[in-house]
């Protein structure tokens, strides 16, 4: 009962108050991870994974010290600060919303601007058409990490857990790339990620087909998500362009070259107001989690 009472209150908080404009936890901890690497970093899978542990298990680990020596009132309002702080569906909005609204205006360059804040691919060669997709793809696939893996691993575990979930989704942002310097180093960082993400990912999927087109949803996550690098983005993105009924993928540039990946969903490239209707699918989606929620913390006090 406790959870399914905190999880809606700490939606309701993100809602309500959004990210803070300074001093955001996150922030500090990647200022955190940025001094560390350059204090353990060498081109060695060893190194990142004690860098990784350094990072995630130790904050983890006192925080759950701190936190079993405090009255259950206290742990309350801890862990919903704590999942507040770690959903960022509010924050998904407000960067979304800029893109379509410039889109809409025929402002092609604010659009480029603004989703240049979401994504990490190269937007100055980007068409209206491309900003749009990559503008719903980020929203698709950050409903996963910022809302519902976080919501996941805070029914499982509590503040502590989504707190393991966000601190290992950020290294993973920082360090999981296949660069030469993140080949190794990074690997412990993309794993554990791949790992935490890999239950959640698949509710995800499901609730964006649930709460859209359920049959291209479904149609697409299981013929075009193992084509996907990411064994989570893919299921995510796929079965959510399915429920969208719209196109992603395809050609991207990525630092100065246009990278080719497969084509996800099915029918037109997504224009400006299918980042709104992926915003919708993502509220939906957080609307039935909380009534699934409250129905099971209903039943077992029951």
């Amino acid at each position: 009962m406790t959870t399914a009472l905190s999880m809606p209150v700490a939606l309701l908080l993100d809602a309500m108050l959004g990210e803070p404009r300074r001093y955001h936890p996150l922030v500090g901890f990647g200022r955190f991870a940025t001094w560390l690497e350059t204090k353990v970093y060498a081109d060695a899978r060893a190194a990142g994974a004690f860098a990784w542990c350094m990072a995630v298990l130790v904050p983890v680990g006192v925080f759950c010290v701190l936190r079993a020596a405090l009255p259950s009132v206290a742990v309350f309002v801890i862990d919903v600060s704590v999942a507040c702080l770690a959903i960022g569906r509010r924050s998904l909005a407000d960067h979304a919303r800029p893109v379509a609204r410039a889109l809409s205006d025929g402002d092609l360059d604010a659009a480029r601007r603004a989703v240049g804040r979401m994504v990490s691919r190269d937007t100055e060669a980007l068409d209206a058409g491309q900003v749009a997709a990559a503008a719903t793809e980020s929203v698709l696939e950050n409903g996963h990490d910022a809302v519902f893996g976080a919501l996941f691993w805070f029914a499982l575990l509590g503040g502590p857990g989504v707190l393991l979930f966000r601190l290992a989704n950020t290294l993973d942002a920082m360090w999981g790339y296949r660069t030469p310097r993140y080949e190794r180093f990074g690997w412990a960082a993309a794993r554990a990620d791949d790992l935490l993400g890999y239950v959640p990912a698949r509710l995800t999927a499901l609730t964006y087909a649930c709460v859209g087109d359920f049959a291209k949803a479904i149609r697409c996550w299981r013929r075009q998500a193992p084509s996907w690098d990411s064994p989570n983005a893919g299921p995510v993105m796929a079965s959510g362009a399915g429920a969208l009924g719209v196109r992603l993928g395809g050609a991207a540039p990525y630092h100065g070259h246009w990278e080719e990946r497969p084509v996800l969903g099915e029918r037109d490239a997504p224009e400006a107001n299918d980042i709104l209707r992926a915003l919708r699918l993502v509220d939906r989606g957080s609307v039935a989690w909380m009534a699934v929620a409250v129905v099971i913390g209903v039943a077992a006090h029951a």
